[in-house]
């Protein structure tokens, strides 16, 4: 039997990078300021949310719904924000369910360190698309996970839906 290897050095990126802080910009403002859509990921945007690709994500598809507004507290948020963001969360699932078919969705926000934010200062919705099956052998015993699809080939399947909005 060889040993297969398995590559994604797209993670590296992640583990070794820098990790923005209210004291070094906040990667979502950065993002939103910025046109550059397609290169950023950011597949909507309206007045109160935008929807961005996860960068890392769980599944292909993984996209989040991100206020426009900078806050970390849901409490805070604006009633309308908070409508924008389940709306456009409702959005993102049908996008999903009309370009890759999947058989359920995740989703969630994590707030806070403790509650698992990887982005503690700016709260986003995720909408992970899933499958049966898509969880293996492979994240339980080496923590990797196996992506058939390029992050762009990602956006410019979704991306064709949102354009339509």
């Amino acid at each position: 039997m060889s040993l297969k290897q398995l590559w994604a050095p797209w993670r590296m990126a992640f583990i070794a990078g820098e990790k923005k802080t209210k004291d070094n910009g906040c990667v979502f403002c950065e993002l939103l300021a910025q046109r550059n859509d397609r290169e950023n990921l950011i597949l909507h945007r309206t007045e109160q949310v935008f929807v961005i690709l996860n960068k890392y994500p769980y599944n292909n598809g993984h996209l989040m719904v991100v206020p426009n507004t900078h806050t970390a507290s849901l409490t805070q948020l604006p009633e309308s924000t908070l409508s924008a963001l389940m709306l456009m969360g409702k959005i993102g699932v049908q996008a999903l369910e009309a370009t890759y078919q999947p058989e359920g969705f995740n989703l969630g926000m994590n707030l806070g360190v403790s509650g698992g934010a990887g982005i503690k200062d700016h709260l986003h919705l995720h909408v992970v698309p899933r499958w049966l099956g898509d969880t293996n052998y492979m994240p339980v015993l080496s923590e990797t996970k196996a992506m058939p699809q390029h992050l762009e080939t990602s956006y410019d399947d979704l991306h064709a839906f949102f354009r339509r909005l």
